[in-house]
């Protein structure tokens, strides 16, 4: 998720836009930019590929001046992360310049009408199309055009011509935009995407989040969606999209630095865990249309040559990988497998050209998944990755990639990169079932459907976090040394996310089995100082999974059960209950995993662990 800071009012910008970069650098970036109007209304820019310090580098030979300026760090979704797709991005001579977070949905259209007309582009972005939009919307703008007009006017005008441009895009957005023409004002607005402002004694600030701003102000204006806002040194005032007024005392911030950063969470991973149903609106967004799935990027695969599916990943991703494979051989009726990458890479592999290679990783440099992908290619087979960070060596390594789209993970361990690439993999299936005939229009729809109202699903599956909590305490997870996650079907990934979640962070032994595999020989280490959790809401295989639990309860172990809201059978076996909202049996994984991951969070903090850095861990493993 990339960074926003802004600043007018009486002292230099620059140190300021920095400073508040620096403090945003948490969340992740691949360039960093600024822009600045000088006293004589010239507008300087200066912006870097790579981190803040090869900017900091550029500006200590040639700095640009002024009281009024913007600054970005940009998390690459259009374009690599090179300098010229760094933002600030301009149009008409740096008659404007902007930054953006989000994505813009109907930038391609509007990039093809804008070229007709003459406008020539300079970047990979979705972003600039907004430049040139706003830049054609001032041409319109008579105090603009005159050089006698006064001040205010042409701040009014700017503000007008920003408007005009974002009434045409569609999608995500927080937005800056400044002009050289319209001098000692900073227009923004939002959609989706955070933004904030701040109010000082005659200077004022904008940021995407509030770390960037508690040096100077405690004073918080949040913005609403299709809020804008115009600031000057004399104050902020807010708006409706269509003009309409808005009034909105600020807030006064008490967080430390450090806090804020974290939302106010104590953790960064408790506060992924809380991100899910946004970050799945985000990996979402613009995918689903008409009732129908919308991957372009499958276009570089002839999947009407695809008769079997190789699923390669490790941890985390291979657990996602496990639904995605139930989701392609039940939908798509194809063969589908997944695969260890560092057992794939040294064994014998049977793949070619009609084997569709899918490398999951969230930080698209994975040794192992990135071997294995190389000698998926090698073997002729067509290759995807799922990844969540672009320009990664994943990206230029496979035929094509979707993107998770949900922003830093800062945690070392996955929580809402796990849901992105289950809601991912569900929409690839679905493409695929109906590109081969194997699901009908309707029942495609229907599962979209579903799947676009899992974010609330998991906003309500949060609720059961004091039940989670209770149930740490009562299990006596601190003291405890081993559990068991089980589960049948699509619950059995989640058993097994459950086990590696709880090794994670918690340092207490777990493992997750199928619940049939119990008396297969795991059922022996069974006693009351073992606490089982199973997975139990609703699917075919609801009734063998109770019986599994009667076989746990039989050996005196303690049963934590997740169930659906009114399962009388379930509770009925539960020494402990958690209860989640019903969903289809196919996309329960997202919403079932829920209570897993914040029964790990508990146990890791009562017990006094490291919970965004666990020992011996790292977020991305770049070594065999």
């Amino acid at each position: 998720m990339c960074g926003i800071v802004g600043y007018v009012g009486g002292r230099d910008a620059l140190p300021i836009l920095l400073d508040g970069l620096s403090r945003l650098e948490y969340r992740g970036y691949d360039s960093a930019g600024v822009a600045l109007v000088d006293d004589d209304h010239h507008l300087g820019i200066r912006k870097a590929a790579g981190k803040l310090s090869a900017l900091r580098d550029m500006l200590a030979a040639d700095a640009p001046t002024g009281r009024l300026g913007i600054g970005h760090t940009r998390w690459a979704t259009h374009g690599a992360p090179t300098t010229p797709n760094a933002h600030p991005h301009t149009a008409d001579d740096d008659r404007v310049a902007i930054i953006h977070n989000g994505i813009f949905e109907n930038h391609a259209a509007i990039k093809g009408r804008l070229i007709g007309a003459g406008r020539a582009f300079t970047s990979e972005t979705d972003t600039e199309v907004l430049a040139h939009l706003i830049a054609e919307a001032m041409d319109q703008e008579p105090a603009l055009s005159a050089p006698s007009a006064d001040p205010a006017d042409r701040r009014a005008a700017f503000t007008a011509a920003v408007r005009t441009a974002l009434l045409q895009v569609e999608g995500a957005y927080a937005i800056a935009a400044i002009s050289p023409e319209a001098p000692g004002l900073i227009v923004a607005a939002r959609k989706f995407s955070p933004l904030v402002v701040g109010v000082g004694d005659g200077e004022s600030l904008l940021a995407s989040d509030i770390p960037a701003l508690l040096p100077y102000t405690r004073r918080i204006v949040l913005l609403e969606d299709g809020e804008m806002v115009e600031l000057t040194a004399d104050g902020v005032r807010l708006s409706l999209l269509d003009g309409t007024p808005v009034t909105r005392d600020p807030i006064t911030i008490d967080w430390s630095a450090e806090a804020a950063e974290k939302g106010g969470y104590r953790h960064f991973v408790r506060k992924e865990i809380d991100e899910q149903p946004r970050a799945l609106v985000d990996t979402l967004r613009g995918r689903i249309v008409d009732g129908a799935v919308v991957l372009p990027e499958l276009d570089a695969i002839d999947l009407d040559a695809i008769r079997r599916v190789t699923l390669i990943a490790c941890g985390t991703s291979a657990y996602a990988g496990l639904v995605g494979a139930r989701l392609l051989s039940r939908w798509a009726g194809l063969p589908a497998d997944v695969a260890i990458a560092s057992e794939f890479r040294y064994g014998d592999p049977i793949v070619g050209p009609d084997t569709l290679v899918i490398g999951i990783t969230q930080s698209g440099e994975t040794a192992d998944t990135l071997a294995a992908l190389r000698r998926a290619k090698l073997a002729g087979a067509p290759t995807l990755a799922l990844c969540n960070v672009v320009g990664s060596s994943v990206t230029r390594l496979a035929d094509a990639t979707l993107f998770l789209q949900v922003g830093p993970e800062i945690g070392v361990v996955a929580t809402k990169t796990f849901t992105a690439q289950l809601a991912l993999l569900t929409l690839l299936s679905v493409s695929v079932a109906a590109r081969v005939g194997r699901l009908a229009p309707a029942d495609a729809a229907a599962i979209l459907t579903d799947l676009t109202a899992i974010p609330s699903a998991i906003q309500a599956a949060l609720a059961c976090e004091p039940t989670v909590a209770a149930i740490v305490d009562a299990l006596d997870l601190v003291h405890t040394h081993s559990m068991f996650f089980i589960g049948r079907g699509f619950g059995y990934p989640v058993a097994l996310e459950g086990a590696l979640k709880l090794k994670e962070i918690s340092y207490i032994h777990a493992e997750g089995y199928p619940a049939g595999e119990l008396k297969h020989g795991p059922i022996a280490m069974l006693d009351p100082a073992i606490p089982v959790l199973a997975v139990a809401t609703p699917s075919p295989v609801h009734e063998k999974v109770l019986s599994n639990i009667e076989e746990v309860r039989a050996r005196g172990a303690r049963t934590v059960v997740i169930a659906a809201p009114g399962d009388a059978a379930s509770a009925a076996v539960a020494d402990h209950l958690i209860t989640v909202p019903t969903v289809r049996e196919e996309l329960s994984p997202l919403v079932d995993v829920i209570p897993v991951q914040l029964l790990s969070y508990h146990a890791a903090v009562a017990r006094g662990c490291d919970v965004d850095q666990p020992r011996n861990l790292a977020k991305s493993v770049t070594v065999e």
